[in-house]
């Protein structure tokens, strides 16, 4: 008598989840058919039925990874708010977003990055790439939306490659720069003086004697 196949509608699912606990543990080394049947508790098989390839595993896990910081974007209340500057806005979501869990952060670059070695990854890369630009461009238009995209990429993968702290001044003003955004005015009553001119001013020095 055949054997009832159990009902687990939830199992593609619960194999994805898998294979971002497998990455956010070992890394990508660490990934394969046999390690995520583990971690989520399932038959070999059951991987193999689901996808067919590592490859095939890796664009569902990128998709889900890339879920996070999609949903931040377009459910940030700064975002919505058309009285807020589009820079400030954008710097206050990446403090939040790197000021969460950072391991999480970690693995949605890693299997980002990955594509660099995987080419059935890229589609899903430039999917996100998309995805934010179309929800950035009803802020400003097309090419400084994906500019935008660009300098965020490059903001993030500074703070966790140097292991360094986010600096949300530096990144609204980089932001700012590139939506040529009028310079944040200084809070009311405020004594801080103006810093000093950096190296390449055409002004020759003062001297504190000259009277």
């Amino acid at each position: 008598m055949a054997r009832t196949r159990r009902h687990d509608p939830g199992r593609r699912e619960r194999i994805v989840d898998a294979a971002l606990a497998v990455v956010g543990r070992a890394g990508l080394g660490g990934l394969s058919h046999r390690t995520v049947a583990a971690e989520a508790d399932v038959p070999l098989g059951s991987t193999t039925y689901h996808f067919a390839s590592l490859d095939e595993l890796l664009v569902a896990a990128l998709r889900k990874a890339n879920e996070g910081f999609g949903r931040l974007l377009r459910e940030h209340p700064a975002l919505t708010d058309p009285d807020t500057g589009l820079a400030d806005a954008l710097a206050r979501l990446l403090g939040e977003w790197l000021g969460g869990e950072r391991a999480r952060v970690e693995l949605e670059y890693e299997l980002y990055l990955a594509a660099l070695r995987r080419p059935a990854l890229r589609p899903v890369a430039a999917e996100w790439t998309e995805s934010v630009v179309t929800a950035l461009a009803h802020r400003t238009d097309p090419v400084s939306a994906r500019a935008l995209v660009a300098v965020m990429d490059g903001i993030c993968l500074q703070v966790l490659l140097t292991d360094g702290d986010y600096d949300e001044e530096y990144a609204r003003v980089i932001l700012a720069r590139v939506l040529n955004e009028a310079p944040k005015p200084p809070l009311a009553g405020s004594n801080e003086a103006p810093k000093p001119r950096l190296t390449g001013s055409s002004e020759p020095p003062v001297d504190p004697t000259d009277t």
